[in-house]
């Protein structure tokens, strides 16, 4: 009975701690699109973002668009995309930066046209929840190359 006992402790226990797990939040913000789940590619982000695809590379529509939320602090690592990259912004306040300029504020309405190639990150203010499109150009041969994460210095 002790042995018992003690496993459904166990279970209890890891039930309550969930380690490891990420938490899935609803951002406090207004936008068209559905929030999504959680980013299947967030190994290539700093902090937690939300994923809704609305067009899938495809042969049909050959195209990439994407909904992607994310929470404050939360940002893209470094990154390129071959074939360039639109965002267009729906909602929050985001950050935008090319590799060697100044960090750009964003906010609803905002278009933010990357060329191919050019390394860049993309994410929420600190303190605000952030929500764009992001639109992969030049399809099926637009690849994206992740890099380095955004360091807490270059995010401030």
């Amino acid at each position: 009975m002790k042995k018992y006992a003690f496993i459904a402790a166990i279970a209890a226990l890891s039930f309550s701690t969930n380690i490891g797990a990420q938490e899935m939040k609803t951002a406090p913000i207004d936008t068209v699109f559905a929030q999504g789940e959680l980013n299947p590619y967030g190994k290539f982000f700093t902090g937690q973002t939300y994923l809704t695809m609305l067009s899938n590379n495809d042969e049909i529509w050959n195209s990439s668009i994407g909904n992607v939320t994310f929470e404050p602090k939360a940002r893209t690592n470094w990154h390129k995309h071959s074939g360039g990259q639109i965002l267009l912004v729906l909602a929050g306040e985001g950050r935008y930066q090319e590799r060697g300029k100044e960090i750009q504020v964003l906010h609803k309405g905002d278009v933010v046209r990357i060329a191919p190639d050019v390394e860049h990150w993309h994410g929420a203010a600190p303190d605000e929840w952030f929500t764009h499109i992001s639109v992969e150009t030049n399809l099926p041969n637009n690849k994206a190359t992740w890099l380095s994460p955004v360091s807490n210095e270059e995010y401030k």
